[in-house]
């Protein structure tokens, strides 16, 4: 394989290109579809997951305001890792801390950009788990896909991107152009469906009602009968032989039409609906707000990825910054905020919060009853499908801006043989870092099926009557599932990792709030603005969501083991940082303060 170590990258990507780029990974058509279940799974916080995101938004812009201050000043590859680097050798003070500082930065961010594209990878599983199901119910459940039919997907799909990642940045470039397009049209779309779908149906009107075993909605009531699983007795529905829900007759023997409401809560005290669109936007409760923005990062990280492209754009120093503050801006304060009050808005009486954490899909759900109510009874399946391309497509862009941004601070760091050496070396006819990205798509896949281990687990358990109506082929069957109980015994093992990627979002984006107050400190073009209180700002509110990690599950606030675990992960990577820095300091013979501060920009 042709590869040179000195080999460098070209200046390819302009302001649309930089831009596209970070939209891409900020890809709010596949995060509102795959997203929305996790969210929903976080105990009793889900009527906060729209201010949770609010909040995040909030975070996010603080920090990629000290993101586009530090690309003025030093445009290159690595992002936060050649900031840190920079920022200290060019301190009159602390510049012998250069190469400690941007080991713990550059370190830190794996913990962020290696597990996430596994996130990305193991949704992508789910998605065709659902679609599958929904396609083929007989053989796999769409609510509940089969576990390893979604591994080998996820393998398959880690594989694939990273190709497309090796072939190099502008071919990438093109691709994320054509799916942000794409996925921005078809969002807005079923938003503002969902919401004509509130406003149309005011409460006593007949609507329809989502059944998740036949993957279709109904307009008439089901018709149920008492039967007993592990000693309790609950209400089933009757289904015929195709699992077809049966309509409950009335005295005049037609069927009972289905009559919407929205109630706030069940008889347990569980989220249903939002009663007003003002619920919606409510906080309800701070520490569920900040449960939700804690999984909320998730869906607005990215800006930043542009930062890593430093060495391939035209016009860094202006077009990066741009760039950073354009794709959040669109992507989370109009697309994120917009499609999140309508899927919130929807919620009714035919489709409840509960649905949601039951369902692998709830948007893909959503779809099929909106598009039941715009098309007619039985043809919301296609307008699903249709807008599950986008999703797809969605995918595929976002996975690959995340691959790209990753092997690139691996390079980084390869090139200073902070990492192992053969990192960074780039691919001397594709001019990508393709050692860091195959070896990444390995890590993706890996993750992704710890990931789908237990998706179903903790407050997103399947109900025992569900259970029984699984299929049990190779490719159908879900691992653990026994029974109720003994899934919600289990961790939500999607959530865990998703929780584990966000805390080493946060605390990549709290160093990076850090390193811009010393880039600027002294410096002429110093504001107290953009340069002190916005960094302290961000500094203060990762730390804050980190914090709520350890002490949201002992205040009662969302679930309680898939935060600690994720501690626990990145406690083990951070002390297997400091075992592998000071062993490969000491073989190297490298000093771990810097005696010049030779390399400054």
């Amino acid at each position: 394989m042709a590869e040179k170590s000195t080999t460098e990258m070209k200046a390819t990507l302009g302001l649309t290109g930089l831009t596209m780029n970070a939209m891409a990974l900020i890809a709010p058509g596949a995060f509102l579809w795959l997203t929305f279940s996790i969210q929903a799974t976080t105990g009793v916080t889900a009527p906060a997951m729209w201010i949770g995101i609010l909040f995040a938004l909030i975070l996010c812009l603080a920090t990629a305001v000290c993101y586009a201050e530090l690309a003025k000043l030093y445009p290159g590859t690595g992002s936060s890792y050649y900031f840190a680097e920079q920022s200290f050798l060019n301190h009159d003070k602390h510049w012998r801390y250069a190469r400690l500082s941007k080991f713990i930065v550059g370190w830190a961010s794996h913990l962020y950009y290696w597990i996430y594209p596994g996130v990305m990878v193991a949704v992508t599983g789910v998605f065709c788990g659902y679609i599958a199901g929904t396609l083929w119910p007989n053989f796999m459940s769409a609510s509940n896909p089969g576990t390893m039919f979604m591994m080998v997907v996820a393998i398959l799909f880690s594989f694939g991107v990273a190709y497309i990642a090796h072939r190099g940045v502008t071919g990438s470039t093109a691709v994320n152009i054509a799916i942000n397009v794409i996925q921005i049209s078809a969002l807005i779309v079923f938003a503002v469906l969902a919401i004509g779908y509130r406003l149309n149906h005011p409460p006593g009107s007949v609507a329809y009602q989502f059944d998740s075993v036949s993957g279709e909605a109904y307009t008439y009531e089901f018709a149920t009968t008492q039967t007993t699983a592990n000693g309790q007795t609950t209400e089933t529905i009757v289904r015929d032989a195709n699992m077809v829900p049966q309509p409950k007759m009335g005295a005049d023997g037609k069927p009972v039409p289905y009559q919407i409401s929205y109630p706030d809560k069940d008889a347990m005290g569980n989220f249903l609906s939002h009663t007003n669109a003002r619920s919606v936007v409510t906080m309800h409760n701070f520490g569920w707000m900040f449960v939700q923005a804690t999984v909320a990062i998730l869906i607005l990280v990215g800006f930043e990825s542009v930062t890593s492209m430093g060495g391939e754009a035209i016009n860094p120093k202006r077009n990066v910054p741009i760039a950073v503050i354009t794709s959040l801006l669109v992507q989370g304060a109009f697309c994120y905020l917009f499609e999140y009050f309508a899927a919130n808005y929807f919620l009714n009486s035919g489709y409840t919060m509960q649905s949601a954490t039951g369902s692998s899909a709830p948007i893909g759900d959503m779809m099929i009853v909106v598009g039941d109510a715009l098309l007619g009874a039985g043809r919301g399946r296609i307008f699903m499908l249709i807008e599950g391309i986008t999703v797809f497509l969605a995918l595929i862009g976002t996975t690959l801006s995340c691959i790209n941004t990753g092997a690139r601070v691996t390079y980084a760091m390869g090139k200073d043989q902070e990492v192992p050496e053969h990192f960074g070396m780039l691919h001397e006819k594709n001019l990508s870092p393709h050692r860091a990205i195959w070896a990444l798509a390995i890590i993706s896949a890996v993750i992704g099926c710890v990931a789908l281990l237990m998706p179903f687990g903790d407050a997103g358990a399947i109900a025992d009557t569900a259970i029984q109506a699984l299929p049990h082929g190779f490719w159908s069957s879900v691992w653990f599932a026994s029974s109720h109980d003994h899934m919600a015994a289990l961790p939500q093992s999607l959530l865990t990792i998703t929780l584990a990627s966000n805390f080493g979002t946060f605390l990549l984006y709290m160093l990076s709030c850090v390193i811009c107050i010393v880039a600027y400190q002294g410096h002429p073009n110093f504001s107290a603005l953009r340069h002190l209180f916005i960094p302290v700002f961000g500094v203060l509110a990762n730390l804050a969501c980190m914090i709520f990690y350890l002490i949201g599950p002992f205040m009662g606030y969302g679930t309680k083991m898939e935060p600690l675990l994720a501690l626990g992960i990145a406690a083990v990577w951070a002390i297997y940082g400091g075992i592998y820095f000071t062993r490969a300091s000491r073989a190297a013979g490298r000093a771990t303060f810097v005696a010049s501060r030779e390399g400054r920009a």
